[in-house]
């Protein structure tokens, strides 16, 4: 885990706790990415509820319980799909953040509506829910630690007042 991620995590972290708020996440490419950089920081367990590694189709729908008809409809790397995610960790979590995030890291699997370093992330919180596409480069883990840290910071900005377009 590099640098920024653990700085921006600590920063969200102290975010949280200030803000007497709590975070979940749902995370599948990155693969616990989120939850390990956020949980790296003392005084996490304040605010961190729970982060769930949803990686294969079948968990994403039994686990989590996104709806099948979503992925069968608009595919795993979707905003439908992260913002479902987003909603289910939620709710299962109670808590008042909740973070989403599904995408290609590669080096394979990409296609040509969703290539290699797609990421969606999606987010949900007050009643109000969003997602985003990202098209990060690099190597699996640097396309993994970029979509971390976006998400990362994109509740961060939020905890800020700062609005992030909702697709």
């Amino acid at each position: 885990m590099n640098d920024e991620l653990k700085q921006t995590a600590a920063l969200l972290v102290s975010r949280l706790i200030k803000a007497g708020k709590t975070l979940s996440a749902a995370e599948s490419c990155t693969g616990g990415l989120i939850s390990e950089a956020i949980t790296s920081v003392p005084g996490a367990s304040k605010v961190f509820e729970l982060g769930l590694c949803v990686y294969s189709e079948n968990k994403k729908i039994k686990v989590l319980g996104v709806p099948p008809e979503i992925i069968a409809k608009y595919g795993v790397v979707s905003s439908e799909t992260v913002l479902s995610m987003a909603d289910c960790v939620k709710k299962l979590a109670v808590s008042d953040y909740a973070v989403s995030v599904s995408g290609v890291a590669g080096p394979g699997g990409g296609t040509e509506e969703n290539p290699v370093g797609t990421v969606w992330i999606g987010w949900a919180y007050h009643g109000n829910s969003g997602s985003e596409k990202n098209i990060f480069s690099g190597s699996r883990d640097e396309i993994r630690e970029k979509a971390a840290l976006c998400a990362i910071e994109i509740i961060t900005d939020m905890l800020n007042g700062v609005e992030h377009d909702k697709t």
